[in-house]
Formats: structure tokens, C-alpha cells, sequence
């Protein structure tokens, strides 16, 4: 199984597609030391989220991203070009790292393999349950839910932000929804944040965002300090700095659910 869908009745779905781990047993073993440990997974952000907005809709590649990054372009172009970034089928770790043995990186015909058996089936089922609930409520709001290590000099300068929310400059959600969410995680006490810094919004953020269509998709990129007990193997989950994340992550969904029905009594009228 490559997607878990558990379906709500609201107007929010929240997506989840680097948290899997799962490894075909022909990726596993083309893996070096390195890749094996799977650092760049967004780990357990799906845990983070569990139970905090009731009625909404979930989407879970079960599948690592190594094996094929279900928030690249199928078509392989890069999300911040001239910058260091990972590829649609990663070739190193968020270090500059090679994850694959020498020989045994994939071909463009392994790439395409993965393509069609991971990435296109976790796609068609987001954009099937984009439109169920869009048909169902005259809007959507995607959120897709992401994390990175905390520092990461190959990707980005310092420290990052505790909140990294991304629009693609506004273009993915419309005003009122930016701004319910930019409200929030300012009123985050002891949280930094930040708008279409550094990750603006992924592929799916940038590809599914059609505000003028009713469809709005936001993504959020927490600094894994907010919730780890370390950003190391074996990356822990910390209860209390995570119960303390979850309220304002709460928050967040909650004004965004808020805002959706707003966006649709509008739009009927």
C-alpha cells in the first residue's frame, strides 16, 4: 500500500507525504550506510498531527522519500532552481551526502518505474480527495505538514525558523486563509516564524493551489526542534515539547476550518 486515506467530513486535508519509511526491498539494498538511516524522513509529523482538527481529511505516502519524493515535480524540475535542493528520486541526503551505493544510483528508467507505482498513485489519491471535499463544501484548503532538521548549512544559512508557512509568494491560498495562519503562529509565544522563506511551498503546495478554482493549499515546514527529542538517530519524539507545539498547531487548523466555511458562505452568496 502506498496511500492511507482516512476521510472527513470537513473542508481541510491535511497531507503528509515525507513520513513514511517504508523500503521496497530492491531500494533497501542499493542504499548505502548513509541512505539506510533515512535522516531526511519528516519524522513522526503524523503523530504531530494526529486527532488536533476533527472532520478533517488525511493523505499518508507510507512510502520513504528516497524511494521517490511525492512533493517534487514528476516531471523532474527543480522547486528553487540555482539553489541546493534534493531531486524528484534523491541522489544525497539534505547534507550533500550520496545515499546510494557507487553503481547502484537509479536510472532514468528506475525513476520512471517509481514514478508510475508511488508517486502517481499517492497523487491521484490527494487530488481525489481534494475534489470530494471542494465538491463538498464549494472549497478546500490543502495543508501539507513538513519538517526539517533545525540546521542544515547545504540547504540553508543559521538556524531555521520554528514555523516556515508557504504560499509561493500568495499564490496558493487566498488572503484571508494566509492570514488566519500568519495570526496564529505569531501569537506562538517563544516560536519564531517566518512567510515564503526559505521553503515557500513544495509541488503539491504549488500545483494544487488554485484559489481562484476554491482549492487553497498552504504549506507548513516546522523546525523538528519544536517537537524531537534530538534532530539524531534515533530522532525521538518529545511528548512535552510536541504537547506544547500541538496547541498552536490546533490553533492553526482550527482558524483555517473557520476561514474555509467563511470563503464558501461568500462564495454563495
Amino acid at each position: 500500500m502506498t496511500v492511507v486515506v482516512e476521510r472527513g467530513e470537513g473542508p481541510v486535508v491535511l497531507a503528509f507525504p515525507h513520513t513514511g519509511t517504508d523500503l521496497p526491498d530492491d531500494v533497501r539494498d542499493r542504499l548505502n550506510d548513509t541512505g539506510r538511516v533515512l535522516a531526511d524522513t519528516d519524522w513522526h509529523v503524523d503523530r504531530l498531527y494526529a486527532g488536533l482538527l476533527p472532520g478533517a481529511t488525511t493523505v499518508r505516502a507510507t512510502f520513504h522519500r528516497y524511494v521517490i519524493d511525492a512533493n517534487r515535480d514528476p516531471a523532474g524540475s527543480s522547486l528553487y532552481p540555482g539553489r541546493n535542493t534534493t531531486a524528484l528520486v534523491p541522489t544525497t541526503d539534505f547534507d550533500g551526502r550520496p545515499i546510494w551505493r557507487p553503481g547502484a544510483e537509479p536510472d532514468a528508467a528506475e525513476i520512471e518505474r517509481r514514478r508510475a507505482g508511488f508517486h502517481a498513485p499517492y497523487h491521484a489519491a490527494l487530488a481525489a480527495e481534494i475534489e470530494r471535499v471542494r465538491a463538498r463544501h464549494g472549497v478546500c484548503v490543502l495543508y501539507d505538514c513538513h519538517s526539517i532538521r533545525s540546521t542544515i548549512p547545504f540547504l540553508f544559512d543559521g538556524l531555521l525558523p520554528d514555523f516556515n508557512v508557504g504560499t509561493d509568494g500568495g499564490r496558493t491560498a487566498d488572503p484571508a486563509l494566509v492570514s488566519a495562519v500568519m495570526a496564529k503562529v505569531a501569537a506562538a509565544d517563544c516560536y519564531a516564524h517566518v512567510l515564503d522563506g526559505r521553503f515557500r511551498g513544495g509541488w503539491t503546495t504549488r500545483w494544487y493551489g488554485r484559489p481562484e478554482a476554491g482549492v487553497h493549499a498552504i504549506q507548513m515546514e516546522l523546525a523538528q526542534r519544536t517537537h524531537l527529542a534530538a534532530e539524531a538517530p534515533p530522532f525521538a519524539y518529545d511528548a512535552a515539547r510536541a504537547g506544547r507545539l500541538r496547541v498552536h498547531l490546533a490553533a492553526v487548523l482550527t482558524a483555517l476550518e473557520t476561514t474555509a466555511h467563511r470563503l464558501a458562505a461568500g462564495a454563495a452568496r
